[in-house]
């Protein structure tokens, strides 16, 4: 009886396995890359910052940018309109760092509003059409993170390699408020953000990305971003599609300082995935196989091991090993995770506290959460993002619905 299960639960061990030999090697890669110096490869770059409203610590954030150990950048703000509060504060920032800053060029430039693709690529859109031909790499940066001053001669290091089509760091939230709603977006951002390493699977992220211009030009971003609504999938997409990879900078893993209401927690989950099915459907099939996997061994498992051994169930302690690895398979990667963060933003640490641990001593949970937010966004193709919301019709394509919140 049940002899069925004996297949099952070596796969499952053999998978769990995987998962943990693969973080292992997420963890080293990062630790062994984010304390590099990367100071003999600085081609002229152009950072170009798209803005709406105003982000927790908008002014460290943005300060952090002007700040850049990096010659020959020119800085580059945008925003859709003149009313929009970002403006001002901007203007103000420009008017007070620019003299201090590295920066050679420093502008806040005025998009307009988009038509057929989402604001973000309207306003990237603006600013790459106004570039000089001598500009050889385009980096871009949101105004939500707050980056360290080698954090441009680290993003743009990879591209020196033709190989590598982008380059792309990634976002860790750091709760404001240590309300469950802001410390379990933590914890699941956390899980994402550790699957990015020395892989071929890596997905660019807008907030913190570079392209060399003539690859921007190569991959026909120029055509495919006027009707698109991802900037960052629609740019892996691209490059992944010529043969090219995308490498992820460790030290580009830049502290995002939020807080959220459990509203806006699904709001931002639903979004988040429901993009990712729309425009990297493959990436979306394995996530949500995934972390089904690991839904069903942390919480389906442990009842079968207790109803072989009611039946005395021959193989009863395969039937005990499979809960037992999934539990310690996962606590050790979120462990793992944590020890990794910890290394890379240690300024942080008394404010990381309360997440990381939320993390480890809930791990079990925060699964549940992702399968949510990666089921739920199974349905529909409309969404809400920065007050306008958009209909996603496909990969590269996308129209605005309206421009009320």
């Amino acid at each position: 009886m049940m002899d069925w299960y004996y297949y099952i639960a070596i796969a499952a061990i053999s998978l769990q396995g995987l998962f943990l030999v693969l973080a292992r090697r997420n963890y080293r890669f990062a630790l062994a890359k984010y304390k590099k110096r990367r100071a003999s490869y600085r081609p002229r770059t152009a950072l170009i910052v798209p803005c709406k409203g105003l982000d927790a610590n908008f002014q460290k954030n943005i300060t952090s940018l002007f700040n850049q150990d990096y010659e020959d950048y020119s800085l580059w703000f945008v925003v859709a309109d003149t009313t929009d509060p970002a403006y001002d504060e901007l203007c103000k920032l420009k008017d007070q760092l620019s003299k201090t800053s590295k920066a050679h060029d420093v502008q806040v430039l005025v998009a307009g509003q988009a038509q057929s693709c989402s604001q973000k690529i309207h306003n990237l859109l603006h600013c790459y059409e106004r570039i000089s031909d001598d500009v050889e790499v385009l980096a871009f940066a949101d105004s939500d993170i707050c980056v360290r001053s080698d954090w441009l001669s680290h993003l743009v290091w990879p591209l020196r390699q033709s190989r590598n089509g982008a380059a792309s760091g990634y976002r860790w939230f750091i709760p404001k408020r240590n309300n469950l709603a802001s410390l379990a977006l933590s914890a699941v951002n956390a899980k994402v953000a550790q699957l990015l390493g020395h892989s071929p699977f890596n997905q660019a992220w807008g907030g913190a990305m570079a392209i060399r211009a003539e690859v921007f030009r190569r991959v026909d971003l120029d055509k495919i971003w006027p009707k698109a609504f991802s900037d960052d999938l629609s740019l892996s997409r691209a490059v992944k599609k010529v043969g090219m990879r995308i490498a992820f900078v460790p030290a580009c893993l830049a502290p995002s300082y939020q807080s959220s209401t459990w509203r806006q927690l699904f709001e931002f989950g639903r979004r988040q995935f429901l993009i990712t099915r729309v425009t990297a459907p493959w990436a979306w099939w394995f996530v949500l196989c995934s972390t089904f996997c690991s839904v069903l061994g942390l919480w389906l498992t442990p009842g079968l091991a207790v109803y072989a051994a009611m039946i005395r169930a021959k193989n009863l302690p395969l039937f005990v090993a499979v809960p037992i690895v999934f539990f310690a398979s996962q606590l050790s990667q979120a462990i793992m995770r944590q020890r990794m963060i910890y290394k890379l933003l240690k300024k942080d640490l008394p404010r990381m506290k309360p997440a990381m641990a939320a993390d480890i001593l809930a791990f079990w949970i925060w699964s549940l959460l992702l399968l949510f937010f990666i089921i739920s966004s199974a349905f529909g193709r409309t969404i809400c993002w920065r007050g306008i919301r958009y209909k996603l019709l496909g990969p590269t394509k996308s129209i605005v619905i309206d421009t009320q919140s």
